[in-house]
């Protein structure tokens, strides 16, 4: 069986290429319905339904169709007659590209996945930028239930030491004074990881304006974890350990 020396829709007469009538309506078939969304399938199971075959003996598969399509031919070219258009050309190919290439994943979306361990997907991306604009609107919310206890704690034991010292007679001045300064120094001692970190989300927050996309650098900056529970609710876990969105109003 030969292969055939025309591209399908042509073929020759009185040595000049001219159109096949039959065929040449099936190609314009199929760049119309390509254009209009039906895919290499829909088209293979019309094709082989119909009595014109693409090579003689042969059903029709989804390499023949793809064949046609990519063939520039069929828009005028190399002096063929026109079966479509440069146009449908055009778009044909853009569609196939489109199809080829993988859709590209933001920053914001690739941590979305790296955060959370599961897809990013659009209700994720939403209740998240929905969290953190809401700590935007109020960075107050950021809190760290160790941070007064810390302060007061070391605060009250030092006060206690100082007023004993105060209240013996003589005074020792030198004892006083180290304790005045070791007060003064117990707010920057008291303040550990997480309280050092509420106090640098509340700042990162306050320089933000409300989002209307998931920006990567803040989520980046600001979150260790999305949780995704079996109910369907999220949550995410800012860098000092608290907790926002379950039990949260966001």
């Amino acid at each position: 069986m030969k292969n055939r020396k025309q591209p399908f829709g042509y073929r020759v007469e009185m040595g000049a290429v001219v159109l096949h009538p039959q065929e040449a309506m099936l190609v314009k078939y199929i760049f119309q319905q390509y254009i209009s969304g039906a895919s290499y399938k829909q088209l293979v199971t019309v094709l082989q339904e119909q009595p014109i075959p693409y090579d003689e003996g042969k059903l029709w598969n989804k390499n023949m169709v793809a064949r046609i399509l990519e063939d520039h031919r069929y828009a005028g070219e190399s002096g063929y007659p026109a079966i479509t258009t440069p146009e449908t050309l055009d778009r044909v190919r853009a569609k196939r590209r489109a199809k080829q290439s993988p859709v590209q994943k933001t920053e914001a979306q690739k941590l979305l996945r790296q955060l959370s361990g599961h897809t990013a997907t659009e209700r994720m991306e939403q209740r998240v930028l929905a969290f953190l604009n809401s700590l935007i609107a109020s960075p107050e919310r950021i809190t760290s239930s160790q941070m007064e206890y810390s302060l007061q704690t070391h605060q009250q034991e030092i006060q206690r030491e100082l007023d004993d010292v105060m209240n013996q007679l003589p005074l020792d001045e030198d004892a006083a004074k180290k304790l005045i300064l070791t007060m003064a120094a117990t707010q920057y001692a008291a303040i550990n990881a997480d309280v050092y970190e509420t106090v640098r989300l509340r700042r990162l927050f306050s320089a933000y304006e409300a989002m209307s996309e998931l920006d990567a650098t803040l989520l980046q900056a600001s979150v260790t974890t999305i949780l995704c529970h079996r109910d369907g609710t999220l949550e995410i876990q800012l860098k000092n350990h608290q907790r926002i969105g379950r039990s949260e109003t966001a």
